[in-house]
């Protein structure tokens, strides 16, 4: 039995299912679908160079690599590759070859610090250390029993704040975008973030086909955005959070806990059942927060890096 690694073919309906396949049972707590794998091929940002790759075992995908360079890092060089294999199918050297094609391809676009996030299973782990990888910070993927779950009880806003949805930002984003950039240059992480290119923001992000705009929750203040809970949705009865970030000005108001209290309720009350969400081991204050509303820890995984050049 021979394993080939080649390009996703995104107009190949059996390419796609395969590709989700994978991805679904190596990593059950993040959503694909079509529309968003075709999505981040047709609408990744030029510079960051994305490509999509599956490994092949006997006209069956067995494995799948993501890689590319983060453009809106503003430290060149900044790549990454996830590898990802069916748990049924590992051993059998779809991981390697994977790996050697993502970094053959990150090294012809100049990436000298490479970064991959793996699982936290001794398998996974070995695996990465055997290919020069090193340990780096950790990240959780939290669910929610949103069916059962008590959730706290809707409030009021605080004086001066206002309620909204995305959906009333729908004619011009912009002010979303300015928040988006703050609060996500702050989150914690090995590659900094710094969102400067509006258009590429509205094509990636705003446009992502399961942002749903009715449940994205935005507190406003002196005419502006100053707290958001992203809300995604798709497969039937999941929801997720994209983002939850509060302007520095307005921290420590407990605005966080109002966008995403007000976002959870309405999707309860749409039919969501399941809420899913992930934070940095080091975002203290927004694992807090998942806590109180009743998230809890499903799995973890782990950064490695590795400097290459």
């Amino acid at each position: 039995m021979t394993v080939i690694v080649r390009e996703l073919r995104p107009g190949t309906p059996s390419d796609i299912e395969g590709f989700i396949g994978v991805r679904h049972r190596a990593l059950p707590y993040v959503f694909f679908s079509p529309e968003s794998v075709r999505h981040a091929l047709s609408l990744s940002h030029p510079h960051a160079h994305l490509r999509m790759l599956v490994a092949e075992e006997d006209g069956e995908i067995v494995g799948t690599v993501q890689a590319g360079l983060a453009h809106e890092s503003p430290e060149p060089g900044q790549g990454y590759l996830n590898v990802y294999v069916d748990p049924a199918r590992t051993g059998r050297g779809a991981g390697a070859l994977l790996v050697r094609a993502a970094e053959e391809h990150l090294a012809e676009h100049g990436a000298t610090d490479l970064y991959a996030w793996v699982l936290d299973e001794p398998a996974n782990r070995t695996f990465a250390e055997r290919h020069g990888y090193r340990a780096s910070r950790s990240a959780h993927f939290l669910v929610l029993d949103l069916a059962h779950a008590t959730l706290p009880p809707l409030q009021d806003p605080p004086p001066g704040v206002e309620l909204r949805t995305a959906a009333d930002f729908a004619d011009d984003p912009r002010p979303l975008f300015t928040l988006d950039a703050e609060a996500g240059s702050d989150e914690p992480g090995d590659i900094g973030t710094e969102f400067t290119d509006y258009e590429a923001w509205v094509e990636e992000y705003w446009r992502h086909p399961h942002l749903d705009l009715e449940l994205t929750s935005v507190a406003v203040a002196d005419g502006r955005p100053v707290a958001f809970s992203v809300a995604h949705t798709n497969a039937p009865g999941r929801y997720s959070t994209g983002m939850t970030g509060t302007a520095r000005a307005f921290r420590g108001r407990g605005l966080a806990k109002l966008v995403k209290n007000a976002s959870l309720h309405r999707a309860r009350a749409a039919g969501y059942t399941r809420a899913y969400t992930g934070n940095d081991s080091d975002n203290g204050p927004m694992l807090a927060v998942n806590k109180w509303f009743g998230y809890r820890i499903h799995a973890t995984e782990v950064r490695y890096a590795r400097t290459v050049g």
